[in-house]
């Protein structure tokens, strides 16, 4: 949509659907005050300005962050508001606490702004927008200081929490626990304020929205930093399967019987020099009847290899999923720096290291 200060700024195309809706309610809402089609020019005019102040209030983020030479990708507008999308965390809990602490001060400056203008614009439709907009960037900016994720006061929480422990990860988790536990105080509010009898129908459901929107962000953070925590341990080389060799021709039932006889979990399929060409699909022989599998050969069953399913054993954390997202594939054949097969790595047994089945240092 544009380039501020040459950060690119994209616009969900679901914006446009709320901002439709928003348009409608506000100028319903004015239909006492304001008659005829003036209602929705001054509803779209609000809602444009609204949105315009969230735009300002990631550009603060944003600015802040690359100040601190932190990259930022974009700033992504969506129908609940807006991110920006900075590429590193910020390397110290001081940083961290200024880079989120900007959006809200921010937002509450263009409060207290409104409030000066309010109180010299005339009442109308002038005054009505700067009095709207007032308590628009006032709520905005007292609702991203509560402190839990995936909010603005949660990443402050975070940095303090950091600073006392000096554990990143401790910090995130418990910004995210505090996110969770006011997504549910959310939630609770219309049950003991009595709004469901006879309350406002479109406010209940923005409530849930909301606070679905808190629950998920802050259960992305939780799984984000277990995900992390787990990184470090990431090692292919312990994450290998034993492998033994067979020609492409090998009946299958040979080649696996073979393979339970060495204790090995994956087949190798090599030409006549004894070079791997291709790695058996554990899915495929899963998937074959074991009455079949003494009439199908070993080779059927295998991938080709491509240079791109050729991992260093040496590689770990993220420099292994990395490898792994440029060639997506089954199975993986790790080599030595020598250049002698060190086993198999199989995918699967990634996924199962970060849903906590298997241990990454086993």
């Amino acid at each position: 949509m544009a380039r501020p200060f040459g950060i690119p700024v994209y616009v969900s195309p679901y914006w446009f659907i709320i901002a439709g809706v928003f348009i409608i309610i506000y100028a319903n809402d004015l239909s006492t005050s304001i008659y005829g089609n003036t209602r929705y020019i001054v509803a779209a005019a609000f809602v444009v300005l609204l949105y315009v102040s969230v735009l300002v209030h990631e550009l603060s983020h944003s600015i802040v962050a690359r100040g601190f030479g932190l990259p930022v990708r974009r700033i992504l507008l969506y129908p609940l508001g807006g991110v920006s999308e900075i590429e590193r965390e910020a390397p110290t809990p001081g940083r961290e606490f200024a880079v989120a602490g900007a959006g809200p001060a921010l937002s509450l400056a263009l409060g207290a702004l409104g409030w000066g203008l309010s109180q010299v614009a005339p009442y109308g439709v002038t005054g009505a927008l700067i009095r709207q907009l007032m308590v628009a960037n006032i709520i905005v900016g007292v609702f991203n200081l509560l402190p839990g994720l995936p909010l603005d006061g949660g990443r402050m929480l975070r940095a303090v929490v950091w600073k006392v422990t000096g554990k990143p990860g401790t910090a995130t988790i418990a910004a995210a626990w505090v996110g969770r536990v006011l997504a549910i105080a959310l939630l609770a509010i219309p049950f003991f304020s009595g709004a469901l009898a006879g309350g406002d129908l479109v406010s209940m459901v923005w409530v849930v929205v909301i606070a679905a929107f808190m629950w998920t962000g802050a259960s992305q953070s939780i799984k984000a930093t277990r995900f992390r925590e787990r990184l470090p341990a990431l090692q292919a080389r312990r994450l290998a399967r034993k492998a033994i060799s067979v020609p492409a021709s090998t009946p299958l039932a040979e080649a696996i019987r073979q393979a339970d006889e060495a204790k090995a979990r994956a087949v190798v399929v090599v030409d006549h020099d004894n070079k791997p060409i291709a790695i058996v699909n554990e899915a495929a022989v899963m998937a074959t009847p074991p009455q079949r599998r003494p009439w199908v050969d070993a080779g059927s069953m295998a991938r080709s290899i491509d240079p791109g399913v050729i991992l260093s054993a040496d590689l770990q954390g993220m420099a292994l999923l990395d490898a792994i997202r440029r060639s997506p594939a089954s199975e993986y054949l790790l080599v030595e720096p020598s250049g002698e097969v060190a086993g198999v790595l199989a995918a699967r047994d990634l996924d199962q290291v970060f849903a906590g089945v298997l241990s990454p240092v086993t």
